[in-house]
């Protein structure tokens, strides 16, 4: 079987049937839409923006790929901020997938990750058109989720002590 093309009248209407299967939790079948849209207007930043977010919709599950595949997304957004923004998002969005999932040492797995969010934000809040407050809103729940959760630390690093004997 092969993919069947949609047309470029249909855009519009394909993406906000991606956007409602996003609200519905079906981010497989928001996804393909998504690559539908993008296989005709390869720089669709709706298009590249709700792709990304529906394959964060599937940290959840813990897949390696997704996050690459999130990663690769958005080196499609050319416009800096919205980079830096959505970097910021796949972290934040790994992170709480890992702290869901609930592997042994996720909380300090995750702090790593929402730092790494934290310094993308703090980055597109610099960039950030005149009031456009995503970044900052994203930064403070970070902080928040930091601030609450007692699970979420830095990782325990034991010192090095070389042996001599």
């Amino acid at each position: 079987m092969e993919i069947k093309p949609i047309t470029s009248a249909g855009l519009a209407a394909a993406l906000q049937k991606a956007h409602r299967y996003r609200v519905l939790n079906d981010s497989i079948a928001a996804e393909s839409i998504c690559l539908d849209v993008l296989a005709i207007e390869p720089g669709n930043v709706e298009a590249i923006v709700m792709h990304v977010l529906a394959i964060t919709d599937q940290f959840p599950a813990g897949r390696t790929a997704d996050l690459r595949r999130a990663e690769e997304g958005v080196h499609d957004l050319t416009d800096a901020y919205r980079n830096a923004y959505y970097h910021g998002v796949i972290c934040e969005r790994w992170a709480k997938g890992l702290i869901q999932r609930g592997a042994p040492r996720a909380g300090e797995v995750a702090h790593t990750w929402i730092t790494k969010a934290l310094g993308w934000y703090e980055k597109a809040e610099g960039m950030r058109p005149a009031g456009n407050d995503e970044a900052i809103l994203r930064w403070n729940t970070c902080v928040r989720m930091l601030q609450n959760d007692p699970h979420l630390h830095a990782p325990d690093v034991e010192p090095y002590e070389p042996s001599f004997d």
